[in-house]
């Protein structure tokens, strides 16, 4: 079961741009160069390479396939923007939509792998002042 993109970002005001640069501007630079703009850690994974996992994701998006993945490591380029993946969360595959807003996080920053908890109110019995609370 896919469920539906739960990344919402905020609208913005003009065109998008990422260290100065517009979306087109930063398609256009090599790998190399775009690295440069990235923070450290991120930049130093690119100079390290990708991993077979993840020259396959990549090679996925060129040719235009469907992408699932488990590689909550990738970083996303932007080369990928404006198309949908699913990202496994753990349990199950999680649909998201890759916006500009989204360059150079990771997958896994989109899909989260813990439930939001909702505690409900305390049984009776649970604390000393649940002892004179009327039961209906």
């Amino acid at each position: 079961m896919v469920k539906k993109s739960s990344s919402r970002l905020p609208k913005r005001k003009g065109e998008f741009t990422y260290r100065g640069k517009t979306v087109s501007e930063l398609q256009e630079l090599s790998l190399e160069e775009f690295a440069e703009l990235l923070p450290s850690r991120e930049r130093r994974s690119i100079k390290r390479g990708f991993t077979d996992g993840q020259k396959k994701v990549l090679h996925e998006f060129k040719e235009g396939k469907r992408v699932r993945t488990h590689h909550r490591d990738m970083i996303i380029l932007p080369e990928m923007i404006g198309t949908a993946i699913e990202i496994h969360n753990g349990k199950q595959f999680v649909g998201v939509e890759l916006q500009p807003e989204m360059i150079g996080h990771r997958f896994g920053e989109f899909a989260p792998t813990r439930p939001k908890v909702n505690h409900g109110s305390a049984g009776v019995g649970a604390t000393r002042s649940s002892k004179f609370v009327p039961l209906k």
